[in-house]
């Protein structure tokens, strides 16, 4: 079912120096700008990619090496890794014709990242690339139709899913069905809801990394989705029951060997929604999106996994984000704002966000531990993001020194990985630029 082969392919690898430049780019060059000061926020923004079509990561897997120098992303010619410090790119995985190279995410134990990619025959291949040299540690081949989304915090296990064909059932095996059911809809809206309602069987399971041992974790009729191991407890596994929000009660975990299946939050209220759910870096607490009901009040919600502990921040409409990310020990929270067309109907919602936190939950007050503990955030806005069209999803995070919110847009036409300054700029800096003037300038530019 499942072969394990040792990797030592070499792959290809390009490193080319990145330039930081003015906001003041030469009239007619095609290349946007490398950096400048956002006049709204005061705040440096870079443009770290050099790759029209370049992007990072979807924002709850994680995209940095373990020292923090590295953070992987993908490019139109592949799976890239961008050194954060002199910012030079490598290639680690080559998109072959339309097999291309999937980015998983970057290991937590070693500086390896693990990418998916179909072989000849439709298979699945995951591979353990090592940053930044491009050199294939390990390689397995999975049966077509397995799709893996985590890897875990000691890089012994891969996580994912497959459908299952029903008919099949009684013989008690698994069936893997390939290449899937297809459903036709006219829009994400609709496809989500045909699917969430088609109740096609579903498993999830595990894949030993060294011994290529295949288990089965669990199965199940709901749509299973958005795999994220514990970044801290390898054998902690959490995962969504995939749909329209206000239909399901989303937020679950499990473990690796399919005991202690628990739900993370419970819906109490027609209308109810919690979901885009992340890990803390420290293990402790799933961070999550919680309207209570749907687009009327607004939280980032946190439950402790270990107290069942809750806590709730309110957020205003304004300053609501598709995604929310944290630092490492959740002190500080970023955001990626959205557009009239979200949930929030955010008149002035286009920004990337900082939080900073509060420890103001009320005073003298009976409290017990099963309470939601209230707290608030200080909101500061990074970027103006009004150039961005929120169709492609700014998916904001934090690198590891907590010096930079990176965040993807397509504010100047083709999508860019970007990071923002947390700190000030200096206050007489040369390039303060208008971002949307400057987005405005980048198209036209490219259309001469």
């Amino acid at each position: 079912m499942l072969k394990h082969l040792a990797g030592k392919l070499g792959v290809l690898v390009f490193c080319g120096a990145i330039v930081a430049g003015s906001a003041l780019a030469e009239t007619g060059n095609p290349e946007p700008p490398r950096t400048w000061v956002d006049k709204d926020t005061g705040h440096r923004v870079w443009r770290l990619t050099t790759e029209p079509g370049s992007s990072s990561l979807y924002f709850n897997y994680n995209a940095f090496t373990p020292d923090g120098q590295w953070m992987a992303y993908t490019a139109p010619d592949g799976v890239r890794a961008l050194n954060l410090a002199s910012r030079s790119s490598v290639l680690l995985a080559s998109h072959a014709g339309r097999k291309k190279a999937r980015l998983i995410s970057a290991g937590r134990k070693t500086s390896s990242a693990f990418i998916s990619q179909q072989g000849e025959n439709n298979e699945e291949l995951l591979l353990a690339v090592d940053v930044p040299s491009g050199k294939v540690i390990n390689r397995l081949v999975l049966e077509p139709g397995m799709k893996i989304d985590s890897i875990n915090a000691d890089e012994t296990l891969a996580a994912g899913t497959f459908e299952r064909d029903r008919s099949q059932d009684a013989d008690g095996k698994v069936h893997v069905v390939y290449p899937g059911t297809v459903i036709q809809a006219t829009g994400k809206g609709e496809l989500m809801q045909k699917r969430s309602e088609s109740r096609i069987p579903m498993s999830l399971f595990t894949v030993d990394l060294k011994s290529a041992a295949v288990r089965e974790v669990l199965r199940s009729d709901d749509w299973l989705n958005h795999l994220q191991f514990s970044p801290v407890d390898p054998m902690l596994l959490m995962y969504c029951h995939e749909g329209f929000w206000q239909n399901v009660d989303r937020i679950w975990t499990i473990r690796a060997d399919g005991t202690e299946k628990k739900l993370v939050h419970r819906r109490t209220m027609l209308m109810e929604i919690a979901g885009h759910e992340f890990w803390s870096d420290d293990g402790q607490t799933i961070w999550y999106d919680w309207q209570f009901p749907k687009g009327v009040h607004f939280f980032l919600a946190g439950a402790n996994v270990a107290s069942a502990r809750r806590e709730a921040f309110p957020i205003e409409r304004d300053n609501w984000g598709i995604h929310f990310n944290s630092s490492s020990d959740s002190s500080i929270f970023v955001s990626d704002g959205g557009d009239r067309g979200q949930v929030a109907r955010a008149e002035d919602g286009r920004w990337i966000s900082l939080f900073r936190r509060n420890h103001d939950g009320a005073t003298g007050a009976a409290n017990q531990n099963d309470f939601w503990q209230y707290s608030t955030l200080a909101a500061e806005r990074l970027v103006n993001m009004k150039a961005h069209n929120y169709r492609l999803e700014p998916n904001v995070r934090l690198t590891p020194d907590h010096k930079l919110a990176i965040f993807r847009s397509n504010m100047f036409g083709p999508s860019y990985v970007f990071g923002v300054e947390l700190a000030k700029a200096a206050p007489d800096a040369a390039d303060v630029a208008d971002t949307t003037l400057l987005a405005e300038k980048a198209k036209r530019d490219q259309v001469r």
